[in-house]
């Protein structure tokens, strides 16, 4: 069985993550969405609401588990036996600072650990949390 971690805080998770993680689901046989708790940024939902949120956005894709975790990414992979990570791109600026990241963990696993991008889906292409977020603060309909 073919597994993948998708990582990220999903603060909150939205419709762009959630077409990563179909058509992630479509490649792999298991889809590990792998919420991070990263204190290095200051998220507007809690850990455990982030965990909350992600499963109950995916609780009808029968592949994929919801996993939170508060470690390195390759040590989260490396406990879970997966060597794949996916990420979204949303544009070419996402592509550079993706690719440092995916660089970096390649390099931290031993080259044990590979990153697929895969491009978002046009209608998603302008979506992110902070604007989520930025349009819930005004009561805007998300």
């Amino acid at each position: 069985m073919k597994s993948c971690i998708y990582p990220g805080t999903f603060d909150p998770i939205t419709n762009g993550h959630l077409d990563v993680i179909r058509r992630a689901c479509n490649v792999f046989d298991k889809v590990i969405v792998a919420v991070a708790l990263n204190e290095s940024k200051t998220p507007y939902f809690d850990y455990h609401k982030r965990i909350e949120l992600a499963k109950l956005a995916t609780k009808d894709l029968l592949s994929v588990e919801v996993i939170g975790f508060d470690n390195l990414l390759v040590d989260f992979a490396k406990s879970q036996n997966i060597n794949t990570v996916v990420r979204g791109l949303r544009a070419v600026s996402d592509f550079e600072y993706e690719l440092q990241i995916a660089q970096t963990n390649r390099k931290l696993s031993n080259g044990e650990l590979d990153t697929i991008f895969l491009t978002t889906s046009l209608e998603y292409s302008y979506l992110s949390s902070s604007s989520v977020k930025e349009i819930a603060s005004f009561n805007g309909d998300i």
